[in-house]
């Protein structure tokens, strides 16, 4: 028996003939049951089945439009049966498995060397952050913590005349976001660093991008194992979350431009970072899910409250 599955069988068999749709219904129904947890990419049981099954059968979320009706072939069935078996025993997210993500609607490389995209960025990214900033100011942009470089590489396709800098501390997360640049086709803009924080660069940027690691000690002992899969390098962040965002506010100010913007995501820091700092006028991007995870603050700002 497979832990957290009560008395289901270790794999699910999908009858002949079963529609895509179906398998979706009854993929998602063995998610669930298995005690999973989600957020690696999709918010629930039925985004994670759906793409599970489309990646299965040669399909992405992205497509125009998905033949729901059509019958699996037995090829498929077996793929899919799989997939969903080593998902729930191994409870590793179903990126790794599949050796991709989407992010900002793109499709990105990964494995264990990095965390899995997820950033509320992907929600801005698209629209270029408008109205917070002014999109034909920005020509140069940090993704400082990139990790698999998908903040980044997305911002290099949103701004296609920015020259794009992917800084981490990790070289096999670097690794990783070497492969999506040359995916991608934007190695002609988009560099790579390998630093601690701002280590290794000498220049500024209009725009600052930063998904740090921000899980306090404390909530990092009750993470379920899909997220203990992921480098702890890319979310421990102390007692309060903050290891990395205080020095971070610290030290931006050396490497904007004037006029140029920092973002960052605290998640689920968001509340620490107003405990910690009361008087500043952070600018919180309001997200899908939560408003108070993703935070802006322009160079003047800064400067003002003694960064």
């Amino acid at each position: 028996m497979i832990p957290g599955t009560g008395d289901r069988p270790s794999g699910t068999v999908l009858a002949d003939g079963i529609s895509l749709v179906d398998a979706v219904g009854v993929v998602a129904d063995s998610l669930v049951s298995g005690g999973l947890c989600f957020g690696h990419g999709t918010d629930d049981a039925a985004g994670e089945a759906e793409w599970l099954v489309l990646w299965a059968c040669g399909m992405t979320p992205a497509e125009p439009a998905v033949p729901w009706e059509r019958r699996l072939s037995k090829n498929e069935r077996v793929t899919i049966s799989s997939l969903l078996d080593r998902r729930i025993r191994s409870r590793r997210p179903l990126a790794y498995l599949l050796g991709e993500a989407w992010f900002a609607g793109y499709r990105f490389t990964v494995d264990e060397r990095v965390l899995v995209p997820r950033s509320y960025f992907a929600e801005w990214i698209p629209d270029r952050f408008e109205p917070w900033i002014e999109p034909g100011n920005i020509h140069s942009i940090l993704d400082l913590c990139c990790g698999s470089g998908c903040i980044g590489i997305a911002a290099a396709m949103a701004f296609p005349r920015a020259r794009v800098l992917l800084s981490d501390l990790s070289a096999d997360a670097l690794a990783v976001a070497e492969r999506n640049v040359l995916r991608h086709g934007v190695s002609d803009r988009v560099e790579i660093n390998q630093g601690d924080r701002f280590e290794g660069i000498a220049r500024r940027f209009d725009l600052i991008l930063c998904n740090p690691p921000y899980v306090s000690g404390s909530r990092m002992d009750t993470l379920p194992p899909e997220y203990l899969a992921e480098p702890r390098l890319g979310l421990e962040a102390g007692e309060d979350g903050l290891d990395f965002i205080a020095p971070l506010l610290e030290s931006a100010r050396d490497y904007l431009n004037p006029g140029g913007s920092l973002m960052v995501e605290a998640g689920s820091a968001g509340q620490a970072v107003l405990d910690r700092w009361p008087s500043v006028p952070f600018t919180w991007l309001a997200t899908r899910n939560d408003d108070q995870v993703l935070f802006m603050l322009r160079i003047e700002e800064l400067a003002r409250h003694g960064f």
